[in-house]
This record gives structure tokens, C-alpha cells and sequence, in this order.
């Protein structure tokens, strides 16, 4: 092939280009209309500027002292069936009520043979050198 018959071909390679672009099928799964946008627990309002403005779905609260007082609220998951009935205090095993719910322990308290004391350790020693880095200029 020479230069002069590629030289003709090149505007109808262009042609056949251009064509294919044109009439390339087009998907329209991604149109962005407000019918399709779907939220969990929101409700469509109507559409503004940056899309639909949702309104939020308000969750129903137990106000009944005894039921609180009685059952444990909110432990259900099923849309069917009743809350859970509290026990008495001696049914339940004696290391729940010694759980630490508060800050953790102070270091001179964790025993120094335990992985929790140097994990904290390393830490803090992780912190102290961060500080250390950002009192440099450069």
C-alpha cells in the first residue's frame, strides 16, 4: 500500500468514525430523575437545586413508665411479638454487674504482664512522638 491510496482512504475512515459515534446505542439506566432515587426511612418531599430534599421518618417512642420499667425496649427485631421481660437481678450472672463502663483503668492499675498495659505503652509512646514530629519546623 502506498502513501497515495491511504491518503484517500483517511477521509472515509473518518466518515465511518464519526458515523459509529453518532448512532452508538445510548443506555438510559442513569437518568437522574427523581423517580428513581430511593432512601431507607425517607420520604420524597420535592426536588430543589442539588436533588430530592428528604424528609425524615420519626420512630416511635415507649413513654409508658411500667413497660420501661418491666421490659427491655427496643431489643426486638421481629415486626411481630413482645418485648423482652426483665429478670431479677439474681438470674443474671455476677460478672455483668462488675463490668467497667467508665474510663479505663489508670496504668499503675493494669498488670504489666498483660497485652492491654503494652498496647496502652505503645500508645502512648506513639502519641509522645507525634507531638515530638509537629514541635520541628522542617
Amino acid at each position: 500500500m502506498n502513501f497515495s491510496s491511504f491518503y484517500n482512504l483517511a477521509p472515509l475512515k473518518r466518515c465511518l468514525v464519526l458515523s459509529f459515534e453518532l448512532n452508538f446505542p445510548r443506555n438510559n439506566y442513569a437518568k437522574a430523575n427523581a423517580s428513581s432515587v430511593s432512601m431507607l426511612g425517607m420520604k420524597k418531599k420535592k426536588v430543589g437545586k442539588s436533588g430530592p430534599i428528604a424528609e425524615k421518618k420519626v420512630l416511635p417512642v415507649e413513654t409508658d413508665p411500667e413497660k420501661l420499667v418491666n421490659y427491655c425496649c427496643g431489643a426486638n427485631i421481629f415486626k411481630t411479638g413482645e418485648e423482652i421481660k426483665l429478670a431479677p437481678h439474681s438470674e443474671y450472672p455476677s460478672w455483668l454487674w462488675e463490668i467497667r463502663t467508665g474510663p479505663p483503668p489508670p496504668l499503675e492499675e493494669m498488670d504489666p504482664n498483660s497485652k492491654a498495659y503494652w498496647r496502652r505503652i505503645r500508645k502512648m509512646g506513639i502519641k509522645k512522638h507525634n507531638e515530638l514530629l509537629k514541635l520541628k519546623k522542617f
